[in-house]
């Protein structure tokens, strides 16, 4: 059960460890610093089940999520998924890519899960295991103190403050980027930005039999759209679309999603008699990173690092794992073992490592040269099986992937070369606006009313 706030402004909470954010990084790594003993209390803004996006699991998730003790609990809620159909109009047909071809065959399934049960299911794993949760508590500012414990200044609901006092702080606010908001150093990428529209619907068309918890991913003139069926009938749709397009939006936003949806018939199709439930949102899906995620008696972890786009369902994956390695690391500099300077190597390593893998190819899925070589059967060189590989998770050069990967990537360039004026005018239309906010949400969680 979540403490609540004393109404008294002198008053403050002392801590080992203050975890800015209850999302799945937040969540993952409180509990795995409680159950090595230390005192964890956890700030969230808002209060659990909340509406977020990221619904599609990958499958290396699952032994992070058996590693957690939440497994079985996710089984429960969740659709299995064992790949993805990638449909192109271009093309006039579609392919499913099943992650049991991936050159690491282990991990064939993963699930598609609401993030509001799934969210939920992890922050009550880490209060189970001793994580004091403070929900509805926003953090201000962090006044770091060398030598000595750190004050962390917040504010509940009502904006009363208080004052946490830590010995290390967590960063796992997501793409609220709390430290980066007070230190600086956030860079946006300036050759990708978007923006999402999406909703929740019944009605929508699903796939046929074993393929039916499959997501489907559809590319159409102004980016692509994700199809994410869920356990009890409903279906996440949504477009990643480039600014240029969101900016000609003139109706509110369930028009223009309507409206969007008409402009890709695969998905129209699928949709004819879908209905959508409660209201659509919009969010503003810009790629960033900070050039260092650690600090003394600091870290981040997740999106608060990095955010890239979520076309291979890369956001929970990334912040599960540097949650994961994360603990090891914040656990090692309390002791002061000598080990702390080998767990941090790996973790910057590991985690930047994952987020330059996927950025790659989200930074060029919607190229005609990337759409032209995803689409071709059969695989030379075991190139396809190493992006089925990167598709299931392992993005972190766990399996020999790296030699397939890069002769992907100069088939790729070959290929762009070959239609160069296509791809090149793709490009251009994609980034055409990047410079501009195309709107002014912050947040997945966050609705967009007008």
């Amino acid at each position: 059960m979540a403490d609540r706030f004393p109404k008294a402004t002198t008053t403050s909470v002392t801590c080992d460890v203050l975890v800015v954010g209850g999302g799945p990084a937040g969540s993952a790594i409180s509990a795995l610093l409680a159950e090595k003993g230390w005192n964890v209390h956890v700030l969230e803004k808002d209060r659990h089940p909340r509406f977020h996006i990221g619904e599609s699991l990958l499958p290396h998730s699952l032994p992070m999520l058996e590693r957690l003790g939440v497994l079985s609990s996710v089984e429960k809620i969740g659709i299995t998924k064992y790949g993805a159909e990638i449909v192109s109009p271009y093309h006039g047909r579609s392919r499913i890519l099943y992650f049991s071809k991936a050159l690491d065959g282990s991990q064939p399934f993963a699930y598609q899960v609401k993030r509001s049960d799934f969210d939920k299911i992890l922050i009550d794993n880490a209060v189970a295991k001793g994580v004091h949760l403070h929900e509805g508590v926003r953090a201000k500012q962090v006044e770091f103190r060398k030598g000595s414990t750190h004050l962390i200044q917040t504010e509940d609901q009502s904006g009363q403050p208080l004052t946490y006092e830590a010995k290390f702080v967590v960063d796992a606010s997501g793409r609220d980027t709390f430290l980066s908001s007070q230190l600086g150093g956030k860079h946006r990428n300036p050759d990708h930005n978007s923006a999402a529209v999406f909703g929740h619907f019944e009605g929508v068309k699903r796939l046929p039999g074993r393929d039916e918890g499959n997501i489907s991913i559809v590319w159409f003139d102004h980016g692509w759209w994700w199809i994410i069926p869920f356990k009890d009938g409903t279906t996440s749709v949504g477009a990643v679309c480039w600014p240029s397009y969101i900016s000609t939006r003139k109706v509110p936003l369930e028009q223009f999603l309507k409206d969007t949806i008409a402009l890709c018939p695969p998905v129209a199709e699928r949709m004819a008699n879908a209905t959508l439930l409660g209201q659509a949102y919009a969010a503003a899906n810009y790629s960033y990173r900070r050039q260092t995620m650690s600090g003394d008696d600091y870290l981040m972890v997740g999106d608060a690092f990095a955010f890239i786009d979520p076309v291979f369902s890369s956001g929970v994956h990334l912040a599960l794992n540097s949650a994961i390695l994360g603990a090891d690391v914040v656990d090692a500099r309390l002791r002061n073992a000598p080990q702390y300077s080998h767990c941090m190597r790996e973790f910057q390593r590991t985690v930047r490592l994952g987020v330059k893998t996927y950025s790659w190819f989200i930074y060029h899925f919607t190229q005609p040269a990337f759409r032209n070589l995803f689409m071709s059967d059969g695989s030379i060189l075991k190139m396809e099986e190493a992006i089925l590989s990167v598709l299931a998770g392992d993005a972190f050069g766990k399996s020999p992937t790296r030699l397939p990967l890069f002769l992907f990537k100069i088939a790729y360039y070959l290929v762009y070369l070959f239609n160069f004026r296509e791809n090149r005018a793709a490009h251009r239309r994609r980034v055409r606006g990047v410079p501009e906010t195309v709107t002014s949400l912050k947040d997945y969680a966050v609705p967009h009313r007008s």
